[in-house]
């Protein structure tokens, strides 16, 4: 015959004042992380208000600091090509001391449409990665092809980030140079957009740029499906823009 097994409580070690408090310790954790208990949806709700508002302080944080001429010119491909002929026009240096820096004409200001330009950009890091126009030769080369790029999202958005700046509705057209107040009426009058005169406005202008913006136009609306979802996300108005050839 075997001895009846002790029922807890009955040894000496097994009493509460003798009990080992990582037990104790142990017990309150499996409880506090149970999905019955309130603390821990809690605590949960709470480290999740705290990274989401550190995940959106780095994210605007990263927008803002990629959205500064510093940043721009950061890479020689810039800094040594059309920064330098930026620098030479009246959007850098003019006798009111009002700059249009490189995002004031190539960032969005509204939100969303910034988010999609950024993604936009990251082609453009992997083409500093693969060395595409990291000569001026190179960029040269690839001047035409950039500049009609540039082109095509300035007229299918209506030249949104020069009216950041300049507007048809806010012009008095009775002060400007007679020459110019004719061309702008016209121009309204005829639902053009900046881009549509003002190609060369603060770079270089590639080999046969009439043509070239000529056929830009015609081609306006023959492009793959990633661009047309870019337009989309852009708010990009293909059919004005070809309406207004």
């Amino acid at each position: 015959m075997h001895d009846p097994k002790p029922i807890a409580g009955d040894m000496p070690d097994d009493k509460p004042e003798n009990r080992p408090t990582g037990g104790a310790i142990r017990r309150f954790l499996a409880w506090f992380f149970s999905y019955r208990s309130p603390w821990m949806w809690g605590a949960i709700a709470i480290a999740a208000f705290v990274i989401g508002i550190l995940f959106w302080g780095g994210f605007n944080w990263a927008m803002e600091a990629t959205n500064q001429e510093a940043f721009c010119v950061s890479c020689h491909e810039m800094k040594d090509n059309v920064f330098v002929e930026y620098r030479k026009t009246v959007h850098y240096s003019n006798r009111t001391g009002v700059r249009a820096s490189c995002p004031d004409c190539h960032v969005p200001k509204e939100w969303g449409h910034k988010v999609v330009r950024k993604i936009q950009a990251s082609n453009e890091l992997l083409h500093k990665a693969l060395g595409t126009i990291d000569t001026t030769e190179k960029f040269n080369a690839h001047r035409l092809e950039m500049s009609k790029s540039v082109w095509r999202a300035m007229k299918t958005t209506d030249s949104r980030e020069c009216r950041n700046c300049h507007k048809f509705d806010f012009m008095d057209l009775s002060v400007q140079e007679p020459r110019s107040s004719k061309m702008h009426e016209t121009a309204l009058n005829a639902g053009k957009t900046c881009i549509d005169c003002h190609q060369g406005i603060a770079h270089k202008l590639p080999p046969r740029a009439v043509e070239s913006y000529q056929d830009m136009l015609a081609n306006i609306d023959k492009v793959g499906p990633v661009q047309k979802l870019i337009d989309f996300l852009q708010g990009a108005d293909v059919e004005k823009a070809k309406a207004a050839r």
